[in-house]
């Protein structure tokens, strides 16, 4: 039996922390699956077949990876797609502490779904969107917000944050 996950989030923009756990996750399962979230009450940079395509562009090269947009419980897109397996990313104890209620939760709404915690690498423990997002808000106007970026995204995402919000190019 294939071991299919799916790792699932906003990623508003999708950070380096990410494209580490996929690079890992990848590894792991026969497929991995990354969902967009589309959810209408969140104010998002960018829209979700947006943020689904910034994705698509940073895991070009990883074979057993797809990328999908859902508005939904992620379980339900769990289902549709045969995964057992549901990948999260923990930075710190407080990730862990929402993770493990996030794992109750699926659980209960699908018994066959394993919660799979990749703990971040030491360099990302700093790495989120809404970092990314402040950053882009607070320092668009930095000459070198390119050199500061590249810290956070793949560069693919660096050059869509420049070329939406950059005043300095």
């Amino acid at each position: 039996m294939k071991k299919i996950a799916v790792f699932a989030g906003s990623f508003d923009p999708f950070t380096l922390g990410h494209l580490d756990i996929v690079r890992r996750a990848s590894g792991l399962f026969d497929t991995l699956w990354i969902v967009v979230a589309q959810n209408a009450s969140k104010n998002c940079m960018f829209d979700a077949l947006v943020r689904a395509n910034l994705v698509k562009d940073a895991v070009v090269d990883f074979r057993n990876v797809k990328v999908a947009v859902h508005e939904g419980l992620t379980v339900d897109f769990m289902k549709s797609v045969g995964a057992n397996f549901l990948v999260r990313g923990v930075r710190g104890a407080a990730d862990l502490d929402y993770e493990q209620t996030v794992a109750w939760n699926n659980k209960k709404l699908c018994a066959e779904t394993e919660t799979v915690l990749l703990f971040s690498a030491p360099e990302h423990l700093s790495v989120s969107s809404s970092a990314v997002r402040e950053l882009v808000k607070c320092g668009s106007s930095r000459k070198d917000l390119r050199k500061v970026l590249v810290k956070f995204v793949p560069v693919c995402v660096v050059a869509k944050l420049l070329s939406e919000f950059g005043k300095n190019k």
